[in-house]
Protein backbone atom coordinates (compact mmCIF):
# COMPACT_ATOMS: atom_id res chain seq x y z
CA UNK A 1 0.00 0.00 0.00
CA UNK A 2 1.24 3.76 -0.86
CA UNK A 3 2.56 5.52 1.92
CA UNK A 4 -0.19 8.23 0.71
CA UNK A 5 0.53 10.66 4.11
CA UNK A 6 3.75 10.80 3.15
CA UNK A 7 2.97 11.90 -0.46
CA UNK A 8 0.50 13.94 1.35
CA UNK A 9 2.70 16.18 2.82
CA UNK A 10 5.07 16.31 0.19
CA UNK A 11 2.84 17.69 -2.27
CA UNK A 12 1.44 20.47 -0.22
CA UNK A 13 4.87 21.69 0.76
CA UNK A 14 6.55 21.05 -2.28
CA UNK A 15 8.36 18.23 -1.73
CA UNK A 16 7.72 15.95 -5.02
CA UNK A 17 9.45 16.97 -8.76
CA UNK A 18 5.85 17.14 -9.91
CA UNK A 19 3.99 14.73 -8.54
CA UNK A 20 0.07 15.18 -7.36
CA UNK A 21 -2.54 13.02 -5.33
CA UNK A 22 -6.02 11.93 -5.75
CA UNK A 23 -7.96 12.64 -2.62
CA UNK A 24 -11.52 12.25 -3.36
CA UNK A 25 -13.84 12.47 -0.41
CA UNK A 26 -17.03 9.71 -0.11
CA UNK A 27 -17.63 10.55 3.32
CA UNK A 28 -21.55 11.47 2.26
CA UNK A 29 -21.69 8.23 0.27
CA UNK A 30 -20.79 6.18 3.37
CA UNK A 31 -22.50 7.87 6.39
CA UNK A 32 -25.96 8.28 3.93
CA UNK A 33 -25.69 4.34 3.00
CA UNK A 34 -25.12 3.57 6.75
CA UNK A 35 -28.14 5.83 8.12
CA UNK A 36 -30.54 4.86 6.10
CA UNK A 37 -29.57 1.01 6.94
CA UNK A 38 -28.79 0.23 2.66
CA UNK A 39 -25.61 -2.26 2.73
CA UNK A 40 -22.91 -0.63 0.88
CA UNK A 41 -22.51 -2.58 -2.52
CA UNK A 42 -19.56 -5.46 -3.18
CA UNK A 43 -16.82 -5.22 -2.45
CA UNK A 44 -17.00 -2.73 -0.01
CA UNK A 45 -19.95 -4.39 1.88
CA UNK A 46 -19.45 -4.29 5.96
CA UNK A 47 -15.98 -2.28 5.24
CA UNK A 48 -15.43 0.59 7.49
CA UNK A 49 -14.29 3.63 5.37
CA UNK A 50 -10.69 3.63 6.30
CA UNK A 51 -10.61 0.04 4.44
CA UNK A 52 -12.92 1.23 1.16
CA UNK A 53 -10.07 3.93 0.70
CA UNK A 54 -7.81 1.18 0.94
CA UNK A 55 -9.97 -1.09 -1.20
CA UNK A 56 -10.33 2.57 -4.11
CA UNK A 57 -6.60 2.85 -3.61
CA UNK A 58 -6.78 6.29 -3.14
CA UNK A 59 -6.20 9.28 0.29
CA UNK A 60 -8.14 9.65 2.56
CA UNK A 61 -8.44 13.93 3.46
CA UNK A 62 -8.82 12.35 7.38
CA UNK A 63 -9.67 15.78 9.28
CA UNK A 64 -12.71 13.79 10.65
CA UNK A 65 -10.67 11.37 12.55
CA UNK A 66 -8.29 14.36 13.54
CA UNK A 67 -10.78 17.05 14.88
CA UNK A 68 -11.67 15.77 18.49
CA UNK A 69 -7.86 16.07 19.41
CA UNK A 70 -8.48 19.62 20.27
CA UNK A 71 -10.98 19.77 23.29
CA UNK A 72 -12.75 22.77 23.69
CA UNK A 73 -13.29 23.95 27.16
CA UNK A 74 -16.06 25.86 28.43
CA UNK A 75 -16.28 28.10 31.67
CA UNK A 76 -16.73 25.65 34.77
CA UNK A 77 -20.08 27.94 35.33
CA UNK A 78 -21.80 27.32 32.27
CA UNK A 79 -24.31 23.88 32.22
CA UNK A 80 -25.80 22.50 29.12
CA UNK A 81 -29.14 21.51 30.08
CA UNK A 82 -31.42 18.74 27.88
CA UNK A 83 -35.41 18.76 28.16
CA UNK A 84 -37.23 16.39 25.56
CA UNK A 85 -40.40 18.51 24.57
CA UNK A 86 -41.42 15.37 22.26
CA UNK A 87 -40.48 12.28 20.01
CA UNK A 88 -38.65 14.38 17.90
CA UNK A 89 -37.43 18.02 19.76
CA UNK A 90 -35.23 18.52 22.02
CA UNK A 91 -34.69 21.67 24.22
CA UNK A 92 -31.32 22.61 25.28
CA UNK A 93 -30.87 25.64 28.13
CA UNK A 94 -27.30 26.83 28.24
CA UNK A 95 -26.92 28.33 31.67
CA UNK A 96 -24.25 30.83 32.12
CA UNK A 97 -23.84 33.66 34.81
CA UNK A 98 -24.65 36.46 32.70
CA UNK A 99 -28.24 34.42 30.96
CA UNK A 100 -28.69 31.76 28.83
CA UNK A 101 -29.21 30.78 25.65
CA UNK A 102 -32.01 28.66 24.20
CA UNK A 103 -31.52 25.81 21.64
CA UNK A 104 -34.15 23.66 20.28
CA UNK A 105 -33.35 20.81 18.01
CA UNK A 106 -35.26 18.59 16.01
CA UNK A 107 -34.43 14.73 14.62
CA UNK A 108 -35.60 13.93 11.19
CA UNK A 109 -35.48 10.96 9.40
CA UNK A 110 -33.53 12.07 6.87
CA UNK A 111 -29.87 12.52 8.37
CA UNK A 112 -28.09 12.41 11.70
CA UNK A 113 -27.71 16.34 11.79
CA UNK A 114 -30.66 17.95 13.89
CA UNK A 115 -32.08 20.88 12.34
CA UNK A 116 -32.88 24.08 14.44
CA UNK A 117 -35.93 24.74 15.46
CA UNK A 118 -34.89 27.40 17.22
CA UNK A 119 -31.26 28.72 16.99
CA UNK A 120 -29.15 29.40 20.29
CA UNK A 121 -28.91 32.65 19.19
CA UNK A 122 -32.32 35.08 18.21
CA UNK A 123 -32.12 37.63 20.62
CA UNK A 124 -29.62 40.62 20.76
CA UNK A 125 -29.18 39.59 24.96
CA UNK A 126 -28.18 35.51 24.04
CA UNK A 127 -25.13 36.69 21.34
CA UNK A 128 -24.01 38.63 24.18
CA UNK A 129 -24.04 35.96 26.42
CA UNK A 130 -22.21 34.07 23.36
CA UNK A 131 -19.15 36.35 23.49
CA UNK A 132 -18.45 35.64 26.97
CA UNK A 133 -18.93 32.20 26.40
CA UNK A 134 -15.82 32.54 23.88
CA UNK A 135 -14.35 34.99 26.19
CA UNK A 136 -14.14 32.52 29.06
CA UNK A 137 -13.02 28.92 26.39
CA UNK A 138 -10.09 27.48 26.51
CA UNK A 139 -8.54 24.69 24.57
CA UNK A 140 -6.49 21.53 25.35
CA UNK A 141 -4.69 18.82 22.78
CA UNK A 142 -5.89 15.53 23.63
CA UNK A 143 -2.67 12.60 22.51
CA UNK A 144 -4.46 9.91 23.25
CA UNK A 145 -7.12 11.03 20.47
CA UNK A 146 -4.83 11.77 18.55
CA UNK A 147 -3.23 8.17 18.61
CA UNK A 148 -6.08 7.21 18.61
CA UNK A 149 -6.92 8.47 15.26
CA UNK A 150 -3.40 7.28 13.50
CA UNK A 151 -3.88 4.00 14.28
CA UNK A 152 -7.30 4.16 12.22
CA UNK A 153 -5.67 6.43 9.65
CA UNK A 154 -2.49 5.05 9.17
CA UNK A 155 -0.67 6.12 5.98
CA UNK A 156 -4.23 6.98 3.91
CA UNK A 157 -3.45 10.55 4.59
CA UNK A 158 -1.60 13.43 6.46
CA UNK A 159 -3.09 14.56 9.51
CA UNK A 160 -5.04 17.59 8.90
CA UNK A 161 -7.57 19.65 10.84
CA UNK A 162 -10.69 22.29 10.44
CA UNK A 163 -10.87 25.17 12.39
CA UNK A 164 -14.09 26.77 13.71
CA UNK A 165 -15.80 29.17 11.67
CA UNK A 166 -14.97 33.03 11.98
CA UNK A 167 -17.13 35.76 12.39
CA UNK A 168 -19.55 36.15 9.95
CA UNK A 169 -20.03 32.51 8.98
CA UNK A 170 -20.02 31.09 12.86
CA UNK A 171 -22.77 33.63 12.95
CA UNK A 172 -24.95 32.23 9.88
CA UNK A 173 -24.10 28.56 10.20
CA UNK A 174 -23.40 27.85 13.85
CA UNK A 175 -25.53 30.39 16.07
CA UNK A 176 -28.16 32.25 14.27
CA UNK A 177 -29.14 30.79 10.77
CA UNK A 178 -28.60 33.40 7.70
CA UNK A 179 -31.52 35.28 8.18
CA UNK A 180 -31.12 36.58 11.22
CA UNK A 181 -27.24 36.52 10.93
CA UNK A 182 -27.64 39.31 8.30
CA UNK A 183 -29.71 41.31 10.65
CA UNK A 184 -27.35 41.16 13.57
CA UNK A 185 -24.60 42.98 11.92
CA UNK A 186 -27.13 45.28 10.45
CA UNK A 187 -29.21 46.24 13.51
CA UNK A 188 -26.82 45.09 16.18
CA UNK A 189 -23.36 46.22 15.32
CA UNK A 190 -21.61 46.81 18.54
CA UNK A 191 -22.98 43.54 19.78
CA UNK A 192 -22.21 41.27 16.63
CA UNK A 193 -18.29 43.29 16.24
CA UNK A 194 -18.14 42.77 20.12
CA UNK A 195 -19.15 38.67 19.46
CA UNK A 196 -16.92 38.53 16.54
CA UNK A 197 -13.89 39.43 18.56
CA UNK A 198 -14.56 37.43 21.02
CA UNK A 199 -14.64 34.46 19.12
CA UNK A 200 -11.18 35.48 17.20
CA UNK A 201 -9.81 35.66 20.43
CA UNK A 202 -11.08 32.16 21.60
CA UNK A 203 -9.66 31.14 17.91
CA UNK A 204 -6.17 32.47 19.20
CA UNK A 205 -6.57 30.31 22.32
CA UNK A 206 -6.96 27.39 19.87
CA UNK A 207 -4.03 28.15 17.23
CA UNK A 208 -1.54 28.19 20.18
CA UNK A 209 -2.81 25.04 21.09
CA UNK A 210 -2.70 23.77 17.35
CA UNK A 211 0.52 25.44 16.50
CA UNK A 212 1.84 22.96 19.62
CA UNK A 213 0.61 20.22 17.75
CA UNK A 214 2.24 17.62 14.93
CA UNK A 215 -0.67 18.32 12.66
CA UNK A 216 0.84 20.08 10.20
CA UNK A 217 -2.25 20.99 7.23
CA UNK A 218 -5.17 23.35 8.82
CA UNK A 219 -8.23 23.83 7.47
CA UNK A 220 -10.61 26.92 8.10
CA UNK A 221 -14.14 25.03 7.26
CA UNK A 222 -15.64 28.05 6.64
CA UNK A 223 -18.27 27.14 3.98
CA UNK A 224 -18.21 30.20 2.04
CA UNK A 225 -20.81 31.14 -0.51
CA UNK A 226 -21.18 34.57 -1.98
CA UNK A 227 -24.74 34.49 -2.15
CA UNK A 228 -24.75 34.84 1.47
CA UNK A 229 -21.39 36.27 2.03
CA UNK A 230 -21.18 39.17 -0.16
CA UNK A 231 -17.80 41.10 -0.68
CA UNK A 232 -18.66 44.01 1.16
CA UNK A 233 -19.11 41.68 4.29
CA UNK A 234 -15.89 38.99 3.16
CA UNK A 235 -13.89 42.49 3.03
CA UNK A 236 -14.69 43.83 6.24
CA UNK A 237 -15.08 41.33 8.71
CA UNK A 238 -14.03 38.23 6.86
CA UNK A 239 -10.42 39.07 5.16
CA UNK A 240 -8.79 40.61 7.59
CA UNK A 241 -9.52 37.89 10.71
CA UNK A 242 -8.24 35.55 7.41
CA UNK A 243 -5.11 37.23 6.81
CA UNK A 244 -4.63 37.27 10.98
CA UNK A 245 -4.87 33.50 10.97
CA UNK A 246 -2.76 33.03 8.57
CA UNK A 247 0.00 35.04 9.68
CA UNK A 248 -0.25 33.09 13.00
CA UNK A 249 -0.27 29.52 11.76
CA UNK A 250 2.33 30.10 9.31
CA UNK A 251 5.03 31.50 11.53
CA UNK A 252 4.49 27.57 12.76
CA UNK A 253 4.87 25.73 9.77
CA UNK A 254 1.49 25.43 9.17
CA UNK A 255 -0.17 24.92 5.13
CA UNK A 256 -3.28 26.68 5.44
CA UNK A 257 -6.26 26.14 3.28
CA UNK A 258 -9.89 27.21 3.65
CA UNK A 259 -13.44 25.53 2.06
CA UNK A 260 -15.17 27.36 -0.30
CA UNK A 261 -17.81 25.06 -1.44
CA UNK A 262 -20.67 27.71 -2.55
CA UNK A 263 -21.27 30.36 -5.78
CA UNK A 264 -17.31 32.26 -5.33
CA UNK A 265 -17.37 33.73 -8.43
CA UNK A 266 -17.45 37.10 -6.57
CA UNK A 267 -15.30 36.36 -4.07
CA UNK A 268 -12.27 34.90 -6.31
CA UNK A 269 -10.58 38.14 -6.80
CA UNK A 270 -9.16 38.21 -3.08
CA UNK A 271 -8.24 34.68 -3.19
CA UNK A 272 -4.36 35.71 -3.21
CA UNK A 273 -4.75 38.22 -0.34
CA UNK A 274 -6.13 35.78 2.08
CA UNK A 275 -3.00 34.66 2.89
CA UNK A 276 -3.98 31.18 2.50
CA UNK A 277 -1.63 28.17 0.72
CA UNK A 278 -4.94 26.58 -1.55
CA UNK A 279 -8.62 26.50 -1.50
CA UNK A 280 -10.75 23.69 -0.75
CA UNK A 281 -13.67 22.96 -3.20
CA UNK A 282 -14.31 25.60 -5.33
CA UNK A 283 -16.92 24.44 -7.57
CA UNK A 284 -16.67 24.90 -11.03
CA UNK A 285 -19.57 24.58 -13.89
CA UNK A 286 -22.01 23.27 -14.37
CA UNK A 287 -22.09 22.56 -10.81
CA UNK A 288 -21.03 25.93 -9.60
CA UNK A 289 -20.41 29.65 -11.19
CA UNK A 290 -17.13 29.64 -12.06
CA UNK A 291 -15.29 27.76 -15.02
CA UNK A 292 -11.72 25.92 -14.34
CA UNK A 293 -10.12 28.76 -15.69
CA UNK A 294 -11.41 31.62 -14.00
CA UNK A 295 -10.12 29.49 -10.40
CA UNK A 296 -6.74 29.00 -12.53
CA UNK A 297 -6.69 33.00 -12.81
CA UNK A 298 -7.45 33.56 -9.30
CA UNK A 299 -5.06 31.73 -7.92
CA UNK A 300 -2.09 31.70 -10.82
CA UNK A 301 0.64 29.66 -9.84
CA UNK A 302 0.93 30.69 -6.00
CA UNK A 303 -1.72 29.21 -4.68
CA UNK A 304 -3.00 24.84 -4.53
CA UNK A 305 -6.66 23.69 -5.53
CA UNK A 306 -7.73 21.33 -3.24
CA UNK A 307 -10.41 19.18 -5.54
CA UNK A 308 -11.17 20.77 -8.69
CA UNK A 309 -13.64 18.08 -10.48
CA UNK A 310 -17.37 18.49 -9.51
CA UNK A 311 -19.48 15.68 -7.56
CA UNK A 312 -21.77 15.52 -10.55
CA UNK A 313 -19.69 14.11 -12.84
CA UNK A 314 -19.34 10.65 -10.41
CA UNK A 315 -23.26 10.63 -11.26
CA UNK A 316 -24.43 8.59 -13.97
CA UNK A 317 -26.04 11.65 -15.14
CA UNK A 318 -23.05 12.10 -16.93
CA UNK A 319 -20.88 10.06 -19.34
CA UNK A 320 -17.80 8.68 -17.80
CA UNK A 321 -15.74 10.30 -20.61
CA UNK A 322 -16.82 13.46 -19.17
CA UNK A 323 -15.25 13.10 -15.99
CA UNK A 324 -12.47 11.61 -17.83
CA UNK A 325 -11.84 14.39 -20.13
CA UNK A 326 -12.30 16.87 -16.53
CA UNK A 327 -9.74 15.06 -15.17
CA UNK A 328 -6.92 15.56 -17.17
CA UNK A 329 -8.15 19.35 -17.68
CA UNK A 330 -7.77 20.09 -13.88
CA UNK A 331 -4.58 17.97 -13.68
CA UNK A 332 -3.02 19.83 -16.88
CA UNK A 333 -3.95 24.04 -15.33
CA UNK A 334 -3.38 23.11 -11.69
CA UNK A 335 -0.77 20.30 -11.24
CA UNK A 336 1.76 20.28 -9.29
CA UNK A 337 0.12 22.67 -6.99
CA UNK A 338 -2.95 20.32 -6.96
CA UNK A 339 -4.77 18.29 -4.26
CA UNK A 340 -7.01 16.44 -6.82
CA UNK A 341 -10.31 15.59 -5.17
CA UNK A 342 -14.28 15.94 -5.80
CA UNK A 343 -16.00 19.60 -5.17
CA UNK A 344 -17.30 19.17 -2.90
CA UNK A 345 -18.02 14.99 -2.17
CA UNK A 346 -19.17 12.39 -4.03
CA UNK A 347 -22.86 12.44 -3.52
CA UNK A 348 -25.21 9.35 -1.92
CA UNK A 349 -26.08 8.55 -5.82
CA UNK A 350 -22.56 8.41 -7.32
CA UNK A 351 -20.77 5.35 -8.67
CA UNK A 352 -18.09 4.60 -6.07
CA UNK A 353 -16.16 2.92 -8.94
CA UNK A 354 -15.39 6.43 -10.90
CA UNK A 355 -13.03 7.13 -7.84
CA UNK A 356 -10.68 4.59 -9.92
CA UNK A 357 -10.99 5.79 -12.92
CA UNK A 358 -9.64 9.07 -12.36
CA UNK A 359 -6.87 7.26 -9.24
CA UNK A 360 -5.76 5.37 -12.54
CA UNK A 361 -5.37 8.96 -14.62
CA UNK A 362 -3.61 10.12 -10.98
CA UNK A 363 -1.16 7.09 -11.35
CA UNK A 364 -0.18 7.53 -14.79
CA UNK A 365 0.49 10.90 -14.97
CA UNK A 366 2.76 10.60 -11.71
CA UNK A 367 5.02 7.62 -13.32
CA UNK A 368 6.18 10.19 -15.38
CA UNK A 369 7.62 11.93 -12.75
CA UNK A 370 9.70 8.24 -11.48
Amino acid sequence: MKNFAKLNRDVLFGKTDGQIIWQPRILCWYTDRKFAGHPLPPPYTNKSLPDIYRALGCSDRPYNYYNDCFQRIEHPAVKFIEQPLNETDTQITIVTPVGNQVLINRRTPNTDHPIHIKWEVESEEELKVAAWREENTNWKWDQQKFEHSQAKVGDLGAPTVYLPRMNVQSLYIEKMGVENGVYAIYDWPDTTEAYFRALESSHDRLIEVVNASPIEIINFGENIHSGTLSPALFVKYHLPACQRRCEKLHAAGKFVHSHWDGDCKPLLQYAKETGLDGIEAITPAPQGDVSLEEIKAALGDEMFLLDGIPAIYFDETYPVEVLVECAHKVIELFAPKLVLGISDEISSTGDIERVRIVGDIVEEYNAKFG
